[in-house]
């Protein structure tokens, strides 16, 4: 896999455009975009929160299609000294999907923390979606640092009502060369993970809440064996590491 860069022009579709989040009615669009994405009556961000964001400085920003805001990525700022920055939420509207500007999102951010100096980006998913460890592991080559158990406790948007929310803590570090997928020698044990849950939970709640338990002590348990996560296989999924 070689190095991420910047988007160029050539990697945002034509008529695509991402820019700072500056204006009250800007902010609103983009909050209204997030809600939709995550499925919540309430902001995913609020909105004053964005604003206030926006305006110390932070990353908020719109992914606009002409005018109209299509998505929008949100980040803030980790202690000075760590020179890291957090990216809490990102989401494209449905229909924009499947396009690869998800990545387009990431080189933009990752190209604006350059600019301030920033050596690292860190965000959290759920272990249970495996389009999105494909996604942070194999395309952008980024690590995984932690395992989080109930990181969020229960929230309200239409994808996590309900769930319990353990995360894994995503770590890219924005100057190292993108963590390749391990040679099968150096494989120790394998996390496997269902290629839907989402249909899982809609089909059965139970066998859902089967598959948490058993991802979470598996990592809980390879993880205090000292191992870590050295990329993601789509058939078997997390590849675990002696470091």
């Amino acid at each position: 896999m070689s190095e991420s860069v910047p988007p160029t022009p050539a990697d945002v579709p034509a008529g695509i455009d991402i820019r700072p989040l500056e204006t009250v009615a800007d902010i609103f669009a983009g909050a209204a975009v997030l809600r939709e994405v995550w499925g919540g009556d309430r902001d995913s961000v609020p909105t004053n929160l964005m604003r206030a964001l926006a305006y110390s400085g932070n990353y908020v920003v719109g992914l606009f299609d002409g005018d109209r805001v299509v998505g929008a990525s949100v980040a803030f700022f980790a202690e000075p000294g760590a020179r890291s920055m957090h990216s809490h939420v990102t989401g494209v509207l449905p229909e924009y999907q499947q396009q690869g500007l998800g990545r387009v999102l990431k080189q933009h951010q990752r190209a604006w923390a350059f600019a301030r100096e920033v050596g690292t980006i860190t965000w959290t998913f759920d272990p249970l979606f495996a389009r999105n460890a494909h996604f942070n592991l194999q395309v952008l080559g980024a690590r995984i640092s932690d395992y989080l158990v109930d990181q969020y406790g229960l929230m309200d948007d239409g994808i996590n009502r309900g769930e319990v929310t353990d995360r894994l803590m995503v770590t890219w570090p924005l100057a190292a060369p993108p963590q390749e997928r391990p040679s099968d020698d150096r494989i120790v044990a394998t996390i496997e993970v269902p290629a839907d849950i989402h249909a899982i939970r809609a089909a059965s709640p139970a066998d859902a809440a089967a598959w948490r338990d058993r991802v979470r002590a598996q990592f809980l348990e390879h993880f205090a064996a000292g191992l870590t996560v050295g990329g993601f296989d789509d058939e078997r999924g997390y590849l675990l590491v002696r470091p």
